[in-house]
Order: structure tokens, then sequence, then C-alpha cells
């Protein structure tokens, strides 16, 4: 029996991708056997309801090709296959193994069939125009840059060192049980950002992401102490100010990062130590924030995240936790958003309940033009933490995510452990399961705080580097550099990736290269609304189009070793419109394409 399906094809299904509930799906099987066939069915389980199967039947359209509609009613993931029955046996037709879309695999066993996913929103979310034309980058503030005239460090903390030489490389002073005893920090502050936003303008970025700013006891901050004070090491409310009025004037945006699923044992809310001036969880069960708290044995064995005693897990759900982080009109939200944070990113969201979530957009949604962004490292249309399907990409939760899986997707094929067909395949499936404002306006990296350097990772080929810059500001999504991998920064695993900025000695030739293309991408604002489709180009290549009416621009990339002549064979265009897989063969047979080459085509239909 031969069966033909392809979730990527609107010849098969229309429309493509996610798509809002009540709206009317219609899906097309081609199937030839050589038994006549007795019943053709499109089988739909709804996420969660295994063993309830919505089974409709398809109907002759057209010879060998049996269509059916079906209208999700409500929102979240759908799952469905196909079931084609003869009067000799009956099969089933599904997704490949991985849960990819586009065209599947035949199966003879019901037990062993990987279904199609479909996305299913409630509404469109949408983004504001600065974040959908922005170009970001995160900047790990202790190690950026020092905006004391003299160098001081500020306020330096108690059992803390502080380094000798910026260009010492950073490390850790752990004890026996792996736990750092002394944080370490080299003075980076708000002042040293507000110093270098001319140097940022002239780079292209728009957006800066800031990680945690709030006064905690280590260097990273994600062991806050006190959401509403700044940390002293890095200057003051003032000093605060100052940098949101000078990045606005400079019409840039900042984002701030949100750590609501844990705080400090040296906290304000825990105060283990009693350095402040509060009666703490750990000091009291009448204290106004045991409740925030789960304790196994109090005051000592507590639940905190993955088992680091240094921070201790709040309680989500708790009411009085709530309206402190988003509920009241002095929240956590509230108070910075109102002082001029354009945007938060939550960290470890996969930690923070839906409602969570919710409630924080929730109260942002008060202001206008501000977006919310969540740490996801896996395909988040789908992910499943703590047993739970989360629902953050279905209207009214996060609006983007930390674009990893595009990070991998980039790396590993650059590296040559992915092939350019299963970079096609995956680019796709995404584009497929996330919403359309997801995919296009997701927060794209190429590295963080929590990753090795980007090149490090391409294992210092600075070739290579420069075609991943290629890639990040010409695929889909809003581009966030980490701080100073345009510089040529290495680093391998925490805390290596977190040196300080190389001011004085930085790769002039990447910089310019990087800010070249930065300002590419800012010259193309229509790219965010144009039509995209990736294709390959044999074993060697990779490529991509966006068009629309009066612009039109093609990319390919040879990611292989050795240079390449292209011929028709090599394209793959699956999905491109007849006149737009027309003008790539015309632009691309015939041509060369060198080792580490990134071809680019504006206008070329």
């Amino acid at each position: 029996m031969q069966i033909k399906y392809d979730s990527f094809s609107t010849a098969y299904k229309q429309p493509f991708g996610a798509v809002c509930r009540k709206t009317r799906l219609r899906f097309h099987l081609q199937v030839g056997a050589q038994a006549p066939v007795t019943a053709v069915a499109l089988c739909i389980v709804q996420d969660g309801q295994w063993t309830h199967e919505q089974v409709v039947a398809m109907h002759v359209t057209a010879p060998n090709r049996y269509t059916a509609s079906f209208s999700p009613t409500v929102s979240g993931l759908y799952f469905y296959y196909f079931r084609v029955a003869t009067a000799m046996d009956t099969v089933y037709y599904g997704c490949r193994n991985g849960g990819l879309g586009g065209v599947g695999v035949q199966y003879a066993d019901r037990q062993q069939v990987q279904m199609y996913q479909l996305t299913v929103l409630k509404s469109h979310d949408p983004l504001p125009e600065w974040y959908r034309h922005g170009v970001g980058y995160q900047i790990f503030v202790d190690r950026f840059c020092n905006g004391n005239p003299d160098g001081h460090v500020n306020a330096p903390k108690p059992n803390s060192f502080l380094y000798g030489h910026l260009t010492d490389r950073p490390m850790y002073i752990r004890n026996a049980d792996h736990q750092v005893l002394r944080w370490d920090f080299y003075g980076g502050n708000l002042r040293g950002i507000t110093e270098k936003l001319p140097y940022l303008q002239a780079l292209g970025v728009t957006i800066l992401y800031l990680t945690p700013i709030f006064k905690a006891a280590s260097n990273h901050r994600y062991d806050t102490g006190d959401f509403m004070k700044i940390d002293p090491v890095l200057g003051t409310l003032a000093d605060f100010d100052q940098l949101v009025t000078a990045l606005h004037r400079a019409g840039m945006h900042l984002i701030l990062d949100g750590v609501f699923d844990h705080v400090g044992v040296d906290s304000r809310y825990f105060n283990q130590a009693g350095h402040y001036d509060t009666i703490g969880a750990a000091q009291s069960r009448t204290s106004p924030y045991y409740p925030w708290f789960t304790f196994k044995s109090y005051p000592n064995d507590y639940e905190s995240w993955w088992g680091v005693q240094d921070l201790p897990t709040v309680d989500k759900t708790n009411a009085s936790y709530r309206q402190f982080i988003y509920g009241g009109t002095d929240s956590v939200i509230d108070y910075w958003t109102r002082r001029g944070v354009d945007g938060w990113r939550l960290d470890v969201a996969d930690e923070l309940p839906d409602d969570f979530i919710a409630g924080i957009r929730q109260t942002l949604d008060h202001y206008p033009d501000r977006v919310l962004i969540g740490e996801v490292w896996e395909d988040a249309s789908h992910k499943i933490a703590y047993g739970k399907r989360r629902h953050y990409l279905e209207g009214g939760g996060l609006q983007a995510v930390m674009n990893y899986p595009l990070r991998q997707l980039i790396i590993n094929v650059l590296s040559g452990s992915l092939t350019p067909a299963d970079w096609w395949g995956q680019l796709m499936t995404l584009k497929e399961n996330y919403p359309r404002s997801t995919f296009r306006f997701n927060f794209n990296n190429l590295g963080s705080h929590d990753t090795p350097r980007i090149l490090t990772m391409l294992q210092n080929d600075r070739q290579r580097l420069r075609l991943a810059f290629q890639l990040l500001l010409t695929l889909p999504g809003v581009p966030c550099l980490y701080y100073g991998d345009e510089a040529g920064m290495t680093g391998g695993k925490d805390p290596d990736n977190r040196a300080f900025f190389p001011w004085w000695h930085v790769d002039a030739g990447l910089l310019r290269f990087v800010t070249d293309w930065i300002h590419w991408r800012r010259q193309h604002p229509w790219l965010t609304t144009a039509a995209f489709r990736p294709f390959y180009l044999g074993t060697y290549g990779i490529g991509y189009c966006y068009w629309q009416a009066d612009h039109c621009v093609l990319i390919a990339v040879n990611v292989s070793a050795t240079a390449h002549s292209v011929t028709a064979a090599d394209l793959h265009l699956a999905g491109l419109p007849a006149n737009v897989a027309t003008s790539v063969q015309q632009h691309l047979v015939a041509q060369s394409l060198t080792v580490n080459q990134c071809k680019i085509v504006e206008n070329f239909t």
C-alpha cells in the first residue's frame, strides 16, 4: 500500500501549522492500494485523553485522494494519525520517530504509531513593534564594564574576592561538597552599561537584556536577596534610573531577568544567616514569609531548586507570594515596570505554574508595548514539566521563549553533526509547532550565561563563527548576542563563559563583520512580515527564502568542508511557490559555493 501525506504542505493540510480554536482544518491523504480500500479515517486525540479517539471518516474527492475536515473546539495540543483499511489488512500512517512533521511513515501496529502534533491557540498574541524589529544584547552586568572613573568596585561584599586583573579567568572557590565558599567579582556596574551605550548603538543593538540586578549574595544574582533593591555592587537606584533614561533617549529598550521560582538562602524572605532586619522563614514559623516555603524538617531541611540549598524554592501557589510578585499595585512587576522596564525574561519558566505566568502577563498587559519571554530550553509548544503539559504559548502567557533549539540547529549543522536534510526537517517542525508570532519573534541566541561560548563550541573556527552570526541575523526571530561574542570571546562551561569583556583586545575584524550584519538585518524590517521557507542543497548546504509583494531575499550557505557547484538535483525546494522555486534554481544552479560561503541574493524573483 502506498500512502502519501506531508504536514508541511498545504496540498495535504490547510492551513499550515498552529491554528486558533474553531478553525476549520482540511486534511488530504493520497492512498494507492492493490486491494479495494474499505475505509479511510483521520484519528484525532486531544492531549491527555489518550483513550478517547475522535474518528473522522475521510471521503473520496479525487482518484485515490481522501479528504476530511476537523475544527478543534478548545485550545491545547491535539495529535492525529490516519487509518486505512482494505479487504486484506489495516495500516496506519503517522509522523516519523521523534515527532517530526512533514512526510511520515506507515505503521503496521497501532501501538507503534507516532502521531502528528497540532497546536491550537486561544488567541494570537501581539508583540510590540520595538521588540519585533529589535536586536538584543545580553549583559552579565558584573562582567561588562565598570563605569566608575577610578575603577573602584562599588560596595564590595563580605566573604568575597575581587580579581586582581580584568584579564583573569573566572573561577569558583568551592568546598568538598562543591559549594561556593567565596563569590568572585570583577566590578562591572550599571554606570558601565550607560557608558558603553554609544558602543552598543554603533553595533546596532536596540534591546538590552540584563541578568539579575537585584540585591543578592552571588555575582550572578539568581539567588535574590531583595526584589525591591538594586544590588549595591551594581550601583544605586539613581544609576538604574539614569540607565533607563539614557536607553530610552537612545531609542533602546530594557528587558530584566525575573527570578521568581526561588530566592537566596541569605535573603530578606528566608534570612537563614540573619543579615536582614526582617524575620525570615528560617528564623520563625510566625514569619510572614514562612508560608512561602516548604520545609521537610524545620528549619534546615527544605525544598530548594534542584537540591541546591542556597536556593530555597518558593511555593508559587501561595496567594501572598503571588500578590507580592504581580498581584498588588506595589508588586515587583508593577514597581519596576513603572520605572521604565520594557519587558521581562522569566528564569526557569518550567518551574512556574501556567497560571502564575498568566498572572504576570495580565499585570504586564496594563502597560503598553511590554513583552514577556520565558527561559525554555526545548520546543516550548509541547513541553512537559513535572508531569504536566505546559501551555506557555497558546495565548495570554509567554509571548516568546529563548530559542535554544535554533541555537542547537545552527551549531549542529555547522559542526557537521546534523545533515542539511535533518536541519531542514527540524526547522520546519519548529515552524509547524509554534504559533506564527512565536516562530517569527522568538528570542534567538548563539549562547548565554548558561552555555559555553559559541566560538568555543565551534572549536575556535572563526570562519564558522562568522557563518553562525550570519545565520543568527538572517533567520526568523529576534536575534540576541551574548556580550563579547562579537569581540571574539571564548569560554567553556560556567564560569569560564563569564569572563570580563576584553575592551583592551577586541577582534576588530569580527566586530566590523557582526556590525555590518546587524545593520543589514535592521535595514530589512520587512523580513518580519514576509513569507519564509527553508530548503537544503544535497548533503552540503542549507538555504531559505523570504518573499512578499515587493521584496525577496535568497540565502544559501555551504556548511561542508569543500566547495560545490550547485546542480538542479541538489536543490530540495519542497513548499516553495513555483515562481520562487524557479528563481532559486536560476540563481543557484551552476553557481559555485565556496567553503564557509553565505550567498545572499536580493530581489531575485
